[in-house]
């Protein structure tokens, strides 16, 4: 069996790196529009820029999960994959498919809908590259029998992308298009599962890398483990109907939606009940960059999982809908648990290479930065949230451009603050990725 080599999973992070590069460099001109209107117009209008950053955040979460699923998959079966050709395949399409949404939206060629606003034609290759993965990911496996928690949440993780990314795309064919209730219920419903979907792979890898770190399987083999893997499982089929409440749909959707979401106090409070027992791990751990990009992750999965439980409540979600609020949330999600994730997992990759020692204390004061900044980051968003729906809901309020105009101080500390937040990330990402392609350059051997 073909042995499968490290420069292409050096090149899926490291295309993955350049993707979280060109979205923070897209949402850092966004933000300049928010103090500065029209301050790009001249050479780039905000309906581009909007999607270059949105598009180019999913593209790096996508890349790098695929990156770490299939680095920790042949780790965890002590092999390599049984067909790497299609992984080679599947880096050449997405590399070459992103390239062409990102440049096609500079060109103002649009054509598709939230999260996927790029051109319909470029569906059926995203469609193929993840087919390749989800092949040999399955293709790989020995057995499925006596699995840990995090080889289930890879394989159910990648099966579940691909139905919610199709269900996504049912908008093309007119018989959902026309009527805009149905049409709209299923473009929600198909992106809150999307999000779960990729949280699976990320998650799950999480899991195996705390399992390295620990040296035992304890937890992913343990029944709460699973118990939980079932029940994220489920939250991501079904609470997605916080999205539609604001929709005309059958009463009894919104009913069940809430009653699952409201599950998800269980996450709540195991996060709760573990926090103290992860002192102690903290204390032996935290001298690794990789360990220190997880607990980062761990405050703000309880964070934004606050949050997303209070949106979940039909009282409070009528204030939070459609406002910045749903911005910070995303934001929260994306920056403070994925991101730090996921880079945990690049570092794990690349922290045995010495290269890495003379970035050392370049890379631990970007993490600083990217902590100290990222809250009020968040903060300054979901304050400016609450105010606007607060507006929204008064009989007798002020015009638009007045309550725009009182957002103006939230507006401009949140610029700051992602300013310093993008100065952070770079002071992260350029030590990984010279040390990524720096390595992929030497003689390529079997993956450790």
């Amino acid at each position: 069996m073909e042995q499968f080599h490290r420069r292409t999973i050096n090149y899926f992070y490291a295309l993955a790196l350049i993707l979280l590069s060109t979205g923070l460099i897209f949402g850092f001109l966004g933000a300049l529009e928010y103090i500065l209107p029209g301050v790009s117009k001249r050479y780039i209008s905000f309906e581009k820029i909007r999607p270059l950053h949105v598009s180019s955040m999913v593209f790096w979460i996508l890349t790098a999960a695929v990156g770490a699923v299939l680095t920790f998959l042949q780790e965890h079966i002590g092999k390599g994959l049984r067909f790497p050709k299609l992984a080679k395949l599947q880096l050449m399409i997405f590399g070459l498919t992103f390239f062409g949404i990102l440049v096609s939206y500079l060109f103002g060629i649009f054509g598709g809908r939230e999260y996927w606003e790029f051109h319909p034609a470029f569906t059926i290759p995203l469609w193929m590259g993840w087919t390749l993965f989800i092949v040999n990911i399955y293709g790989s496996m020995n057995s499925f029998r006596k699995q840990p928690v995090y080889v289930w949440m890879w394989l159910t993780g990648g099966v579940f992308f691909l139905f919610t990314y199709s269900e996504s795309n049912l908008w093309h064919l007119a018989w959902f298009r026309n009527e805009i209730v149905h049409d709209m219920t299923i473009q929600w419903k198909s992106y809150g599962s999307l999000v779960g979907s990729w949280n699976m792979l990320v998650y799950g890898s999480s899991i195996y890398l705390m399992d390295k770190i620990a040296g035992n399987q304890k937890y992913s083999f343990s029944n709460i483990a699973f118990w939980l893997y079932f029940l994220g499982l489920f939250n991501g089929m079904f609470n997605w109907s916080h999205h539609i409440y604001t929709l005309p749909t059958f009463d009894y959707v919104k009913h069940i939606g809430y009653a699952v979401s409201m599950t998800e106090l269980i996450l709540f409070a195991r996060i709760i009940y573990l926090w103290r027992d992860s002192l102690s791990s903290i204390q032996r751990n935290y001298h690794l960059l990789s360990y220190k990009f997880i607990m980062a992750a761990d405050i703000w999965i309880f964070v934004t999982l606050g949050l997303a439980i209070a949106m979940s409540v039909p009282a409070l979600n009528i204030y939070m809908h459609g406002t910045h609020v749903v911005v910070g949330h995303t934001m929260g999600a994306t920056i403070g648990i994925n991101s730090m994730l996921l880079l945990s997992f690049i570092y794990d990759r690349i922290i045995d290479q010495s290269s890495i020692d003379k970035f050392k204390k370049s890379i631990h004061l970007g993490y600083w930065i990217i902590q100290i900044s990222l809250p009020v980051f968040f903060l300054s968003l979901v304050t400016a949230g609450f105010i606007k729906g607060h507006w929204q809901m008064q009989e007798d309020r002020i015009p638009f451009v007045g309550m725009l105009h009182s957002l103006r101080p939230y507006f401009v500390l949140f610029t700051i603050s992602g300013t310093t937040l993008i100065i952070g990330f770079f002071m992260v990402i350029i030590p990984a990725f010279k040390t990524l392609i720096g390595y992929s350059e030497q003689k390529t051997g079997e993956i450790k």
